[in-house]
């Protein structure tokens, strides 16, 4: 009776401390530490002077024939790359990025006067190139000279920098040593511990952004005058510590 009484016992305590794990270890839990980490961010830029200028330069002509409008289209065209070839701009650097011809219809004042009224035809002959100015200085004298030259349409100028390799990789060091002093101030401040370096993300913006802050690049008597100003290259980084 005292063995069924002992073993009786004996087994209800075997259950009670297999509850007691159960409460302790839940199912699917591996007993590992939860990771504490300190996740800090940080941005670097630099100024950088352009070195570099693109431009759309184009010329338009029109007349009642299309072959007139295309004889002088080719006139005023030749003596556009003729000009930027005087002042020392690289053929290669002269690339047609566009040529459209097209009929286009004009009427007087008071537009059709009737269902009857088809007004004048005249054909269009459009001939853009792109160009590439690598010397700045003489930007003002390239623009000035391709309009006495018989360029009609100019699309705008694009300023960038030919080698930004250097400026990023300063602003990325400026980026991960910013994030380095974030990290270590909120440690500071928390009271805790900077552990290893776990995880390390840098995030390059590739549009060169303009500051609007420069100087007249187009030289004494150059003609067009230009303001390259400066641009801005921009670098983040992510950097996730271990909290000790």
């Amino acid at each position: 009776m005292k063995s069924r009484i002992l073993s009786a016992v004996m087994g209800i305590a075997i259950l009670l401390s297999l509850a007691a794990c159960a409460v302790q270890s839940p199912v699917g839990s591996n007993n590992s530490p939860i990771n504490r980490t300190l996740n800090a961010n940080g941005v670097g830029e630099v100024a950088i002077t352009p070195d570099v200028a693109y431009i759309f330069v184009g010329v338009r002509s029109q007349a009642e024939n299309v072959e007139d409008a295309l004889d002088q289209n080719n006139k005023q065209s030749a003596a556009v790359s003729s000009a930027l070839q005087e002042l020392g701009v690289d053929p290669l650097d002269i690339q047609t990025s566009a040529f459209n011809i097209y009929p286009q219809q004009f009427y007087g004042p008071m537009g059709p006067t009737s269902p009857e009224d088809m007004g004048t035809t005249m054909y269009v002959v459009e001939n853009t190139v792109y160009i590439t100015v690598r010397d700045l200085q003489k930007l003002g004298g390239v623009l000035n000279a391709v309009v006495r030259a018989g360029a009609n349409n100019i699309n705008g100028i694009n300023f960038d920098v030919s080698d930004k390799s250097e400026a990023i990789a300063q602003a990325r060091k400026l980026a991960i040593d910013a994030a380095k002093s974030k990290a270590q101030a909120i440690a500071a401040d928390a009271g805790i511990q900077l552990g290893d370096l776990i995880t390390l993300n840098v995030y390059e913006n590739q549009n060169v952004v303009p500051l609007y802050e420069g100087k007249y690049v187009g030289g004494a008597g150059a003609g067009v005058p230009v303001s390259a100003g400066q641009m801005k290259v921009q670098v983040t980084a992510d950097l996730i510590y271990e909290i000790k």
